[in-house]
């Protein structure tokens, strides 16, 4: 049964991953993208942004769009008068290509900021806090020699994570800091969701995933264990092309005055709960 639905949940997001490219394929095709600052996107009247396609950050649930980055984003949008494209798109690569190439104007799923991440985009204030954690299926007992608390328990085991994910900066450090070898598999087709899927259902052993994503998906996959922390507490935000330092003015003017909302309060209660 749990087979079934990790295959089923890996289809839809794969459908719609490949449904959002055909219908945007006629028009790429035809278009040549630069990067855009504020002026010329209020100019067109469009915010193209492009987040991933998950239960936290945009998801589609019978004829209703949720997710916490798309209604953050589209009370932004509808404050500034602008008509909001978004893009669903599974590879954190091609998500920071997107931006840096001019493709996308905003990266509106909560990133990772550290150093390297911050060498292609520019931030905008802190939106979340969490850590990167280890996703595993809980202790069979005291013998299962396959469930990890210890970070240095890593040592030889093989960790899967999505390819590019800012995470790998944080594995590379542990591995220097342990002086040893941790296996690393970065995966390219599946978003961090099915990873947690993955584990669940015994197609491989550990995953690395935010805190916030694997803890959302514990109700339903409650065989799984978050409890070994991967990173210290680290901070999220939305991230702008470097040649768009209007457009980031403009998102820091506006979280500035919406996140102490009553409205921004809501929208943490409801897609985070205690998990924040």
């Amino acid at each position: 049964m749990r087979t079934r639905q990790v295959i089923r949940y890996t289809l839809l997001t794969l459908a719609i991953g490949a449904g959002t490219a055909l219908m945007n394929t006629q028009h790429e095709e035809k278009t040549e993208y630069h990067p855009r600052d504020y002026a010329e996107i209020a100019e067109s009247g469009v915010l193209r942004a492009v987040t991933e396609y998950n239960s936290v950050s945009y998801h589609v649930t019978g004829d209703t769009v949720e997710g916490f980055d798309y209604e953050l984003l589209h009370a932004f949008a509808t404050d500034k008068g602008l008509r909001l494209e978004l893009h669903p798109v599974m590879s954190f690569e091609e998500r920071l290509e997107g931006v840096c190439q001019g493709r996308y104007d905003l990266l509106a799923a909560g990133t990772l900021v550290n150093t390297r991440s911050k060498d292609s985009l520019l931030f905008t204030r802190t939106l979340l806090q969490g850590k990167q954690v280890l996703v595993q299926r809980k202790s069979a007992g005291p013998d299962d020699s396959l469930f990890l608390r210890n970070q240095l328990d890593l040592a030889h085991k093989r960790l899967y994570v999505v390819k590019g994910s800012p995470a790998l900066l944080r594995l590379h450090h542990l591995i220097s800091e342990m002086a040893d070898t941790i296996y690393i598999e970065e995966v390219e087709q599946y978003g961090q969701e099915q990873l947690l899927a993955m584990v669940a259902g015994g197609d491989i052993d550990y995953a690395v995933c935010e805190e916030r994503i694997a803890r959302n998906l514990l109700p339903e996959f409650p065989e799984l264990d978050t409890g070994t922390d991967i990173s210290f507490t680290q901070f999220y935000a939305w991230g702008t092309g470097r040649r768009s330092p209007a457009l980031l003015d403009s998102l820091n003017a506006w979280l500035d005055t919406y996140i102490p909302s009553r409205a921004y309060q809501q929208l943490l209660r409801t897609y985070f709960k205690k998990t924040t």
